[in-house]
């Protein structure tokens, strides 16, 4: 089992606490016209700043597909230096609300892909793929999941895992990332209104490492997406400055979904 690293950090340790700030932001979510998701880009910054992003795309995907049984998470590695994808060499995630199993069928398919490994360090200490696992809990009872950590990897590399699962009928696919980084407000604001019209228009090419912390994961969607006729729509753009109040320095939050 991979224990939590950043309760008490990014979000409640206590179970209680935890579970009733993620069901209170599910709860504040605005719905969203949108067709149901098979997959989401969803941010992973501490819950008093990205959460509310978050959620948007997580009430989103409760509400339009009941079904799902198990889910792909692609994050960037923040910490851990190797190359390709990571998967976590555990049989079950660990957050305060719990285990979530790790889906073994989905991994097997994983390491069918080139570049694609077991490696529990990578995974110790990150949080681009712990922070969605109590939003699965609670929004969605906790399916069980493969979690892919990239680094080193480029979209070709990581494009035809996401096809693996992309479009199944009960699978969900996840993309980790946030979106510009310690910018004042209104350049940020520039700068994501890009990185989410670009998004919108399947264009991996207009991204770069300005634009998004999980650049290769959020690339490979784009591609994945093309590949097989999806179209992406904005749920949620905002930065840390609309959720947790300083403006000097802001990160930028998207929630987008692919159907």
């Amino acid at each position: 089992m991979r224990p939590p690293a950043v309760a008490g950090a990014f979000y409640p340790a206590d179970p209680a606490a935890l579970r009733r700030e993620v069901q209170e932001m599910l709860a504040a979510a605005s719905p969203v016209e949108a067709a149901a998701p098979l997959a989401l880009i969803v941010p992973h910054a501490g819950y008093d700043y990205s959460g509310p992003v978050a959620a948007t795309a997580y009430s989103h995907l409760a509400r339009t597909r009941t079904e799902v049984r198990r889910v792909l998470l692609v994050g960037p590695s923040h910490f851990a230096r190797f190359e390709g994808l990571a998967l976590p060499g555990v049989d079950a995630l660990a957050t305060p609300l719990g285990e979530v199993a790790v889906d073994a069928p989905g991994e097997a398919r994983a390491l069918g892909h080139p570049g694609v490994a077991r490696s529990p360090a990578a995974h110790a200490r990150e949080h681009s793929l712990e922070v969605q696992l109590p939003f699965l809990q609670v929004a969605l009872g906790g399916p069980p999941v493969t979690a892919l950590l990239c680094a080193g990897a480029s979209p070709d590399q990581v494009a035809p895992v996401i096809e693996e699962f992309l479009g199944e009928e009960d699978a969900v696919v996840l993309v980790s990332s946030d979106l510009s980084h310690y910018l004042p407000y209104e350049e940020a604001r520039r700068r994501d209104e890009a990185t989410a019209q670009a998004i919108e228009r399947l264009d991996p090419d207009a991204l770069d490492h300005q634009s998004a912390c999980g650049l290769v994961g959020m690339q490979a969607l784009l591609l994945a997406a093309r590949s097989r006729g999806l179209a992406a729509t904005r749920l949620d753009l905002r930065n840390s400055g609309d959720t947790a109040g300083d403006r000097s320095r802001v990160v930028g939050y998207g929630a987008f979904a692919f159907a």
